[in-house]
């Protein structure tokens, strides 16, 4: 008995398999008819005489027109999947009394069925494709070790050429050398992205499956429920080749049953109500998914009650949910949106079931947290539709990257829409804020200078995104690029503003707040996301960078600015001179051997004068003998570095550390 449920249970999931298959796939109607015979003949020798009988109606509906409907087929199989559990269950019941008895055999039997039953099977040639790629990638990773090498080499080369009379001819070979290891470096690197992005398809299409199984479930689940409560529905799924991530199938369960309790509880009325209304007494149910490129939409939709907008805003106003003022200027669309508030609820009575808007908003933040969003239609007397979005696997996340000053944060670039520049002319405030005119449309906008507790800022761009159906604006400096990343949430102990979804690091190692898109529509409440300063805004560091050397210059600029300091160069001591009279610096980065004055003449110069004796000043240097850093201190430098030894980040957090407390 143990191995013929253990067939069975797989047989029976094949069947599921097999009838979520587009109906003009005959092969797999050919197979699903093998499969229903394997099953009714194994029960025949089992003597399960109701389950062969259930199998043979079930063939017996595949042979004939209807079968390709559906619906019929499902409850065929829904009977035999419940006859299987039934003979299951009798099973471990067999069990337990033979394990009392001291049989212990069976018990160990059935754990291994249900071991068997979590194994995931995986074709042999996808196995092969992952083997022949991972082992590709090691080729790329050594490959890579190899450039590493050449570097080092290259450095050793750049120490010694250091101290030739005449070094243009090795910064020559340099030169080439160096653009040959970043020629390599490029074509290695787009290898390797080209293989990752194979690898990651791969294994994300072994989590990937057909949604048709998981909706009919919920139809089934709607059909039991409508039964129970004296209804009458007629529940259709539409699918098509739809296809979803079995991770994000398993967090969205509970949101769709409870959306499909709704339609069932509170949206369909009973026969007599519809009658009366000149509706047909059966109702309509109707759930479907179709793929949008990399993402997925899911609808429940009912024929029933609707919801009435304006008992929605009434009862929001009535609440303190929204004032009456931003009521007035509300769409259909945004009101609807308040349902998803939570313990917002359109009706007054409680039942065992929850009522439509009870639990909607953990519906909503369980569609937020996979990064994807949600919104309702309705017409009352017609009929209410839920649609969520959500990716089609659980993969990197693009983010678009805005900054403001030092700052910098992300939004999911999924919701964007659009973004153009904004001057101050274009935008207007008054009681309800600041909005931003573009031709003849007001948009109200939120500013991330607001939310970040800065001064006001008017001249930047503006980022138009969808949030719930609705348009979501925010005026940011500026757009800093789009990245593909992991969103990390973060937990609740953490204190997180309610506006943060989540954090990431971007490809710079730079860690960045992720903004909830939804908690920037005009519904929802300011969000702050530091605390407001009373001074001016933070500006970067300003570095005053000292060098004769063009290359040595540009390289060390570029460093300094890749990690957010606003750097001004100059190739004399004379010219830092005249720079720092007529601007305010916060560090200077000096070399050592310059025409005229050099680098430790400088430092001394300035020690004398009173206005520049605290200036923080960072000498870079070839000369890395010990008496050559004792006399760079001893004329007043606060650090030595040798460009020989230099590190990126230590040079970095040297200035971050001596120049930021200015």
């Amino acid at each position: 008995m143990t191995l013929f449920l253990e067939e069975a249970a797989d047989r029976v999931e094949r069947l599921q398999e097999l009838a979520a298959s587009p109906d003009e796939d005959e092969p797999a109607w050919a197979q699903l008819r093998r499969e229903l015979h394997a099953l009714k003949g194994a029960s025949r020798m089992m003597g399960l005489r109701k389950m062969a009988e259930l199998c043979h109606k079930a063939e017996d509906l595949v042979d004939s027109e209807s079968a390709g409907s559906g619906v019929d087929l499902d409850l065929r199989l829904a009977e035999i999947r419940n006859n299987l559990h039934a003979l299951s269950t009798r099973g471990a019941a067999e069990a337990e009394t033979r394990a009392d008895r001291g049989e212990d055999a069976p018990r160990k039997a059935s754990k291994r069925r249900r071991r068997t039953r979590e194994e995931v099977r995986v074709a042999p040639d996808v196995i092969d494709d992952l083997a022949e790629r991972g082992a590709r990638l090691r080729f790329v990773a050594v490959a890579a070790e190899g450039l590493a090498d050449r570097v080092f080499r290259l450095a050793t080369l750049a120490e010694r050429g250091v101290g030739e009379r005449a070094p243009r001819q090795v910064l020559a070979t340099l030169a080439t050398s160096l653009r040959q290891v970043g020629i390599d470096l490029e074509g290695g690197q787009r290898v390797l992205r080209r293989l990752t992005n194979r690898q990651l398809d791969a294994i994300l299409h072994l989590q990937v499956q057909p949604l048709k199984p998981f909706l009919r479930s919920l139809a089934n689940h709607a059909r039991e429920l409508a039964a129970s409560l004296g209804k009458e529905v007629e529940v259709s799924v539409k699918t098509g080749d739809a296809q979803l991530d079995r991770r994000i199938v398993d967090a969205l369960r509970e949101a769709f049953l409870h959306l499909v309790r709704n339609a069932v509880d509170h949206g369909a009325e009973s026969p007599d109500e519809r009658v009366d209304a000149g509706k047909n007494e059966v109702a309509k149910i109707t759930i479907e998914a179709s793929t949008e490129g990399d993402r997925v939409r899911l609808s429940v939709a009912d024929d029933g009650r609707g919801i009435n907008g304006a008992e929605v805003l009434e009862k929001a106003v009535r609440h303190g949910v929204i004032g009456e003022d931003l009521a007035a200027g509300l769409s259909e669309t945004e009101i609807l949106q308040l349902v998803f508030r939570a313990g917002f609820s359109t009706r007054e009575e409680k039942t065992e079931l929850s009522g439509r808007g009870i639990g909607l908003d953990a519906v909503a933040a369980t569609v937020r947290s996979l990064g994807g969003d949600l919104w309702m239609t309705s017409t009352v007397g017609e009929g209410v539709r839920v649609t969520i979005e959500v990716p089609v696997a659980r993969r990197g996340e693009r983010v678009l990257v805005l900054g403001l000053g030092q700052h910098q944060v992300a939004i999911r670039a999924a919701a964007v829409r659009a973004y153009r520049r904004v001057t101050s002319e274009m935008v207007e405030t008054n009681e309800e804020g600041r909005t931003v005119r573009i031709g003849e449309k007001k948009v109200v906008a939120r500013f991330l200078s607001d939310l970040l507790g800065e001064p006001p800022t008017v001249d930047g761009v503006l980022v138009e995104m969808v949030a719930g159906g609705t348009v979501v604006a925010l005026v940011a400096d500026a757009v800093i690029g789009e990245e593909e990343v992991i969103v990390r949430p973060l937990p609740g102990a953490a204190g997180a503003p309610v506006g943060v979804e989540g954090i990431t690091l971007l490809s710079s190692g730079r860690p960045v707040t992720v903004l909830s898109v939804h908690r920037l529509g005009p519904l929802e409440d300011a969000v702050v996301l530091t605390q407001p300063t009373h001074g001016p805004r933070a500006r970067p560091i300003q570095v005053l960078l000292v060098d004769d050397s063009d290359v040595t210059r540009e390289m060390i600029r570029r460093l300094l600015e890749d990690a957010g300091f606003a750097v001004r160069g100059v190739g004399t001591a004379a010219d830092a001179l005249l720079a720092l009279e007529n601007e305010d610096f916060d560090c200077l980065v000096t070399d050592i051997q310059m025409p005229g004055m050099d680098g430790l003449a400088l430092t001394r110069k300035l020690r004398e004068n009173e206005r520049f004796a605290d200036l923080p000043v960072v000498v870079i240097s070839t000369l890395d003998r010990t008496k050559d850093r004792l006399a760079g201190l001893d004329s007043g430098a606060d650090a030595y570095l040798t460009k020989q030894g230099l590190d990126a980040r230590e040079l970095v957090a040297l200035v971050l550390r001596v120049g930021g407390g200015r």
